[in-house]
């Protein structure tokens, strides 16, 4: 009896543990993400006249559905024709997006040796033009996107107003294709709102999440670039906090993004981001933490609890299966999270009206029709539950490989800048 008791003890001391630190991880990005409604970030980007130039990068690899109407965006630029230039670097193709990118006006660029991921495409293409004296800086695109007429404008006004690196406003092109994708269309806002948006208002650095952002050169050359995850946008944004080097957050650089509608393509997606999150973890967490003590970086703090978070969503499921345990054993509990979770049903309703509220909010601050979104609205939670397996895997599989997830989506330029007026 008395070893019983004790092995319960243990339980709940365990459980404590546990729920104490994920409750101060989620009020950790609580706080912080209230940042997103102060507005002093518009002040540290000024009005420049254009004098960045720039190299327009877009790794693609078995896109010639799609790659046209990016390059046609792209050529729509309201910026000096002379001061950019595309280049499509084809790697891996077995159709013709070489040839459907040199016919809609883009320059290729060879892509040599084994290529296993983005990263390794940019690190060859960055080397490409570390000796060229007519680059400034490199803009970064997914062959699926389309980008805002302005953006290498307003990418100038934030590199001219001192940052050296930063990242767009990252939107959707197929916001309301189904559930799924619009899914994806709120992740990508809440994370521009409450991470990005925020994180520049508190005067910190942004995260680069994969497309539609900017680097000097100059960045290039001081740090080197040389990927060796699955993540390289997660992997030089913790190379930016650990050279202090801040990230920019520029709002009006709008790229929208082609988001997946078929669930398979978004697990293997998810479970690349979640594995690479992890390498991440791995491969710069003693250096991160090294970074908080020695210069007490929240820089580096923020990018150390990005990269835990793998972890913490597993601990999350751990809670609510002791939770549940304790319930059917009759155990009470002391603290008010516990109590309010005894109340079954009633606690896990709230929760989720307050989460469906919140992914209203989001959709109307960026003009997206409520109506034509409404299931990703009432879904979401499930597209963050479905992240829990996917975690487990990664936590448990070595061997994660990069799968290549298809785009057919065209949306016109135009369309798009009448869906947002």
């Amino acid at each position: 009896m008395w070893k019983a008791e004790c092995c319960m003890n243990n339980l709940v001391y365990i459980y404590y543990v546990i729920f104490y630190l994920s409750l101060t991880y989620g009020l950790f990005f609580f706080v912080t993400g209230l940042w997103g409604f102060a507005r002093n970030g518009r002040k540290q980007i000024k009005e420049h006249a254009p004098k960045t130039r720039f190299a327009v990068l877009i790794a693609a690899r078995n896109e010639e559905k799609v790659i046209t109407n990016l390059i046609d965006s792209l050529k729509k630029q309201n910026y000096p024709k002379d001061m950019y230039t595309i280049y499509v670097i084809a790697n891996n193709c077995t159709d013709n997006t070489a040839g459907v990118a040199k016919k809609a006006g883009a320059k290729l660029l060879p892509c040599e040796g084994v290529v296993k991921t983005k990263g390794d495409v940019l690190k060859q293409t960055y080397a490409r033009f570390l000796d060229n004296d007519e680059v400034d800086a490199f803009a970064i695109f997914d062959a699926d996107n389309i980008v805002d007429p302005n953006f290498l404008k307003e990418m100038n006004n934030a590199l001219c107003s001192g940052f050296n690196v930063a990242e767009g406003n990252r939107d959707s092109k197929n916001v309301a294709d189904n559930w799924l994708s619009g899914s994806y269309s709120l992740f990508y806002y809440m994370q521009n709102f409450f991470f990005n948006k925020a994180r520049m208002n508190m005067g910190l650095s942004a995260a680069i999440n994969g497309t539609g952002f900017v680097v000097k050169k100059s960045v290039i050359i001081k740090n080197g670039f040389d990927p060796v995850t699955l993540t390289e946008d997660s992997e030089f944004t913790a190379q930016c906090s650990i050279n202090n080097e801040r990230i920019a957050y520029v709002e009006k650089a709008i790229t929208y993004d082609e988001h997946p509608v078929r669930f398979k393509d978004s697990w293997n997606q998810r479970k690349r981001w979640s594995k690479g999150t992890l390498q991440c973890l791995r491969t710069y967490g003693g250096r991160l933490i090294k970074n908080i003590f020695k210069n007490s970086d929240m820089t580096s703090l923020d990018m150390l609890m990005m990269f835990i978070a793998p972890i913490v969503q597993v601990a999350s499921l751990f809670i609510i299966v002791m939770l549940a345990g304790f319930k059917y054993m009759g155990i009470q509990l002391m603290d008010l999270f516990s109590y309010i979770f005894a109340s079954g049903l009633l606690f896990f309703v709230v929760t989720y009206l307050i989460g469906v509220l919140t992914n209203v909010f989001i959709f109307k601050f960026n003009k997206q029709s409520v109506k034509e979104v409404l299931s990703s609205v009432f879904l979401f939670a499930l597209f963050i539950v479905t992240w829990i397996p996917i975690n487990v895997v990664c936590l448990v599989k070595k061997d994660i490989t990069w799968k290549p997830i298809s785009h057919d989506r065209n949306v016109d330029m135009d369309k798009l800048l009448n869906r947002n007026n």
